[in-house]
Formats: structure tokens, sequence, C-alpha cells
């Protein structure tokens, strides 16, 4: 996606002919016939360092979600990898839950910095009003799926099985009324 940020239509700026998108990798032109047109950034060492930066933390958050979600396929409870040792088992997909929330967190840091800097600049005095920019599309998409990817992952740590923590299960106890044998409804 490259609407990590579009132009602001606030204050005198109310010519709306063309709108203007900026992503990661590329930034975007959009003109009222429809027509779009986008540049890929040019120069790695032309960017900004918080376009490197979130970046960087963008490929690290997928790399890891990648990794986690190879853990877990090992951890999971239907496949028969590694199903002669329930207890290591459980431990790798605890492994892959915690992965998971660590990618999380780093989507969530790289879009809220990234973030930080839009609403930074656009309420400061000195930035002419036509370049000022507001949150695109793909930030609220980075939001939410950095909060999915932490409740997914919190979830897979909290349905570890806890074998070692002493709880035993509490069923009610049986009671039988009648001699052995006859079993009646």
């Amino acid at each position: 996606m490259v609407e990590w940020k579009a132009s602001s239509y606030a204050g005198d700026n109310i010519i709306t002919a063309q709108a203007m998108y900026e992503g990661l990798w590329k930034s975007c032109v959009s003109q009222s016939t429809g027509q779009i047109q986008c540049k890929v950034y040019d120069s790695l060492l032309q960017l900004p360092g918080i376009v490197l930066g979130t970046r960087g933390l963008m490929l690290c958050a997928i790399l890891l979600g990648i990794i986690s979600m190879m853990v877990e396929m090992v951890g999971m409870r239907c496949t028969t990898c590694m199903s002669e040792a329930p207890a290591q088992k459980d431990k790798v997909a605890l492994a892959g839950g915690v992965i998971f929330i660590i990618a999380g967190l780093l989507a969530l840091a790289g879009t809220s910095w990234y973030g930080h800097r839009i609403a930074k600049d656009f309420y400061n005095p000195f930035t002419p009003t036509n370049s000022r920019y507001e949150f695109g599309s793909a930030l609220y998409v980075g939001w939410g799926a950095a909060s999915l990817i932490i409740i997914g992952g919190s979830f897979l740590c909290c349905n570890c099985s806890t074998d070692g923590s002493g709880k035993q299960p509490r069923y009610p106890a049986s009671r039988s009324a009648g001699p052995q044998g006859k079993d009646y409804v």
C-alpha cells in the first residue's frame, strides 16, 4: 500500500485536482481525472531516516511473522512432528506465540513512529499549508494488523498446556446409585 501519508486539505489548501500519497517504497499522485502516476524512490541514501527506520521495522515484523508461523506449525497439536514429546511440543508452541507478539510489537512500533512523525509535521507551524499530510489508509491497516497479531500471539501463549503447574482438573465425583452392571437411564 502506498498511502502511508496522504495530502491534507486543511486551511487554504482547497485545491482537490490532485491528491498526493507517500509510502515506504514509492510516492504517487492521483489526479481528479482518475489517472495515477507513481514513482519509486530513486536512492536509498536520499530517503529520510523515518522511512528507512519504518522499512526496517516492518520488514523485521514480516520476517518474524513468517518464522513464528513455521514454529507454530511444529508446535500445533494437530501435527505429528514432535508427537512423542508433548511437553516439548507445548514449549515450541509457546515460543511461536511469543515470536508472534514480538512481530506485532515491531509492526506497531513502525506504524506508530511513522504516524507520530506525520502528526508532528502537520501541527508544526513552520510547515507550509500546501505540504501538510494526514494519516493514510496504510497506517490504519498497519495498526489493525499489529493489534491482531499481538492478540493472536497472546491466544497462542495462553493455549499452551501447563502440566507442570501442579493444577489438577476438577471433575465432579461419580456416584453409583445401584449395583454394578445395571445401568438404567
